[in-house]
């Protein structure tokens, strides 16, 4: 079955515009969870997209929500998730927002330091309601590099194990039971031997952990860390020994965990989501300047900006539709936007030379932390279409949309 061509998707949606591939979704759920030890719990870290269209196929294939805002939370309930098995997560949480999160339904929250866990407790009190808490935690030191990384340097992430003071008697607060411990020293990694041995570190991390502070832990959060390619042409890595590996460290530091006890849980975003998204934009004109090409496109930082927002910005690459060369005969070009900014670069040296104007160009692996990590708010520009196919048809339409309203 065709999936519908990028030139139909644009005739009815305009340029630029996000499509969105169902069944790639639901192969990379598949994938991750084929990778990961048997059973185990998933949550969706709807911060790589919180499109609910995109959820709702995550939470039909069995997920749960990992978010960490309300506004997620609000995503995440469109997307028909339960939020009473939500894990609600960050830093610098408010009371107030944990009172609507509590008030929605969320149950389960991971505290990153004691006094996140006594802000959950408050809000937890005031409603008579006792919040689940995990406890978010630091290794003592790094298992090796990766692209971004929680774990082995300062962070304002979690609590560090090497140097905290923290106690049993410091967790006896009402308002909340402290169930579980929840991990996450790296992010995106592409070496299978790093991520294995963060993960296994963490497992007997959180064995002494437990012991040290009388914890009985009920759920164990590895986090996550699985790789995707970003704006670029590749695939998603396989870890072909990370299911073993981690069975076996569960084994030895929690043998009940596959009765469930504790529940073995990871998160993903990304790995899940990333493949699955092509943005689709035009050229809207071919200028030289100093003696280079530059190629406008109507896309920009503002739609593709892979977390721009906090300056990583990775070059992307772009084909012309139609085309299988790009116009690389040509010579390089810099794909730029039409933010008014010298920083809307979508990369330097690019091999659509070749491009005319009126072409359209397709923007690869950019399901996660597409649209909604880039820089919306500037210059308040329009947000693309978000598509969603299956085989050969539309099976969802939205945009996202930014508004202003007064206060009293």
């Amino acid at each position: 079955m065709m999936n519908p061509s990028p030139e139909s998707i644009t005739s009815e949606y305009g340029t630029p515009v996000y499509i969105h591939r169902q069944e790639l979704v639901e192969r990379a759920n598949r994938d991750l969870r084929d990778l990961l030890p048997d059973p185990c719990r998933l949550y969706f870290s709807l911060k790589a997209n919180p499109n609910h269209h995109i959820g709702a196929i995550l939470h039909r294939g069995g997920c749960h929500a990992e978010i960490s805002s309300t506004g997620e939370l609000s995503s995440a309930i469109r997307a028909g998730f339960d939020v009473a098995d939500a894990l609600y997560t960050g830093p610098g949480k408010t009371v107030d927002e944990i009172a609507t999160a509590l008030s929605a339904g969320v149950r389960t929250f991971s505290c990153e330091s004691l006094a996140d866990l006594h802000r959950v407790a408050k809000a937890a009190d005031a409603a008579d309601i006792v919040a689940r808490c995990l406890l978010r935690v630091n290794g003592p030191a790094a298992h090796g590099n990766s692209a971004m990384r929680m774990t082995g340097t300062a962070t304002q992430f979690g609590i560090d194990i090497a140097t905290t003071t923290l106690t049993a008697a410091d967790l006896d607060i009402d308002g909340v039971d402290v169930v579980g411990l929840h991990f996450f020293p790296v992010s995106n990694v592409l070496d299978e031997t790093v991520l294995i041995n963060e993960i296994v570190a963490s497992v007997g991390h959180a064995r002494e952990f437990a012991q040290r502070l009388g914890i009985t832990v009920q759920l164990l959060d590895l986090g996550g860390g699985f790789a995707a390619p970003y704006g670029r042409d590749g695939v998603r890595p396989t870890y072909p020994n990370l299911r073993a590996a981690v069975a076996d460290a569960l084994d030895t530091s929690f043998p009940g965990w596959r009765g469930g006890a504790p529940v073995v849980a990871f998160e993903s975003g990304r790995y899940l989501t990333c493949d699955s998204g092509t943005l689709v934009a035009r050229v809207t004109e071919i200028k030289s300047s100093g003696g280079r090409e530059f190629v406008i496109t109507d896309t920009g930082i503002h739609h593709v900006g892979g977390l721009s927002g906090i300056g990583r910005v990775p070059p992307i690459s772009a084909t012309i539709v139609g085309s299988d060369t790009g116009g690389a005969e040509s010579g390089e070009a810099a794909v730029v936007g039409p933010l008014c900014t010298p920083a809307d670069v979508l990369n330097h040296r690019s091999d659509l030379a070749g491009a005319r104007p009126g072409d359209l160009v397709t923007i690869p692996n950019v399901g996660a932390y597409g649209i909604s990590a880039s820089l919306m708010g500037f210059l308040s520009r329009p947000a693309p279409a978000e598509i969603v196919t299956c085989g050969d048809r539309v099976v969802a339409a939205s945009v996202l949309e930014t508004t202003r309203r007064d206060l009293p």
